[in-house]
């Protein structure tokens, strides 16, 4: 009798996690992982520091290699191996293999993990010195350019997490950065006051910033090797990277009949089965239910593909695993400022139809006397139930980990008045006596008191 095949298209965090879990799961499975790139199971949020050359060898990015999967997971790992097309009634997946072969893989389940590309239609986005950094081979050839070229001026088109981890990436290399955004504010979701304290930053650290500047075209220049061409005018660079946004890389399964959501990612039930019975999908690809709104959003990051991929491998083994959902946790540092969020923002909020409201304040990281540094801490809430929504924080120490407690206190679904009594630790090299999550609370509360 024929061993059960289980086939993951996408060899990082997603695939390899939903892999691993398959083999724990069932001994006895035949696992073939199809990785259309040269590595799997690499950090690929540690790229920019790569970058920066704070990751000295790009090895060190690498958690297991394909060697360790195949003999110690017994995992068939498949590099440059891209799966073309899925078809559904003969269980086939129509691989492209190296040396331009065209082969077929049977499967009896499949986990679609093909993650997400940063990417961009821009003409002249194919010229030499235009980057994008999805993967850790693009980090790769970013890097040898810059080491090798040494370029003095760099453009990043894009002011997400991504786009300025990379300035600061460059910036650490000694390159002057120019930053180009289309949206009227930096990091989208974060409320105003801290988007205000990145800005002074980004103009400290020599940083010129352009907002609601769209490029439209990207040229060579005989001069300075790249033009960024926008309305108000070129920005010239040695180098350029484009960072404008993650696309859920889904041609793949639309062609085979699988749903992809309003979001453009795919569609996936609590099980992370797709719309066809057998294909589950996790990772960067896919959408998730965001726990405060109720509503799929598309939010590609690390730790819910690993999440999602245990799940998927779970299942697609014979389990019966479910992941719940997200409530949208992430933090970044651009230069020396920590940023982190979850939950809603104001706006966010007043989308998904509470009668939200906001209070910002300023605290300190820890005792003054011990060298506290400023901490800016939003709190978002709702007025009618008093259901905590959403929490953000920046400065140089301790904001990205203030986070986890209110994300905690999200999926807790707990309100403002409930954070008041919260047993935070407490000791003056962390903390003030008053943390500011129950600063921010005692704030909401005494607000919605006034009403």
């Amino acid at each position: 009798m024929s061993r059960v095949k289980l086939v993951v298209i996408g060899g990082v965090a997603a695939g390899m996690s939903a892999a691993s879990r398959a083999r724990r799961r069932n001994p006895e499975l035949d696992i073939t992982v199809l990785e259309k790139g040269r590595h799997v199971s690499y950090g690929a949020c540690g790229l920019p520091y790569y970058l920066s050359g704070e990751v000295r060898d790009a090895n060190d990015l690498v958690v297991y290699t394909p060697q360790y999967f195949r003999e110690k997971r017994n995992i068939d790992i498949r590099l440059e191996h891209e799966a073309t097309t899925i078809e559904r009634g003969r269980k086939l997946i129509h691989t492209k293999a190296p040396g331009a072969r065209t082969i077929e893989i049977p499967y009896d389940k499949l986990v679609v993990a093909t993650g997400g590309t940063c990417s961009s239609k821009l003409p002249g986005a194919d010229l030499p010195g235009v980057f994008t950094c999805s993967d850790l081979d693009g980090a790769i050839r970013l890097r040898t350019f810059l080491e090798e070229k040494r370029p003095s001026r760099g453009v990043v088109v894009g002011s997400g997490y991504i786009g300025l981890e990379m300035a600061t990436a460059f910036s650490q290399r000694g390159i002057a950065v120019t930053l180009l955004t289309r949206s009227a504010e930096l990091l989208n979701g974060f409320e105003p006051e801290i988007s205000k304290r990145l800005e002074a930053l980004l103009q400290a650290h020599g940083a010129v910033l352009k907002k609601n500047t769209s490029v439209t075209a990207i040229s060579s220049s005989p001069v300075d090797g790249l033009c960024a061409h926008h309305a108000g005018g070129i920005e010239a660079a040695g180098v350029m990277l484009l960072a404008t946004g993650i696309t859920p890389n889904t041609a793949l399964v639309e062609s085979a009949g699988i749903s992809v959501g309003a979001t453009g990612a795919i569609v996936v039930d609590d099980r992370m089965q797709t719309n066809v019975n057998g294909i589950y999908a996790a990772g960067d690809c896919v959408e998730a239910r965001h726990l405060v709104s109720g509503r799929p959003v598309y939010f590609p990051l690390g730790t819910t593909a690993n999440k999602q991929g245990r799940v998927a491998g779970e299942n697609a083994a014979g389990g019966n695993d479910r992941f719940d959902g997200i409530v949208g946790t992430l933090a970044t540092k651009v230069f020396e400022l920590e940023l982190a969020r979850t939950g809603l923002s104001l706006a966010e909020a007043h989308a998904a139809g509470f009668h939200a409201d906001s209070v910002t304040i300023h605290t300190v990281s820890r005792a003054a006397y011990l060298g506290g540094r400023p901490l800016i801490a939003t709190i978002v809430w709702d007025m009618e139930s008093g259901r905590l929504l959403g929490f953000q924080a920046a400065g140089e120490e301790g904001a990205a980990k203030r986070i986890d407690a209110a994300a905690i206190a999200l999926h807790a679904r707990m309100r403002i008045q409930d954070m008041l009594h919260l047993d935070l630790c407490y000791a003056p090299p962390f903390a003030t006596v008053w943390e500011a999550l129950l600063l921010a609370a005692g704030q909401a509360v005494k607000k919605s008191r006034r009403r």
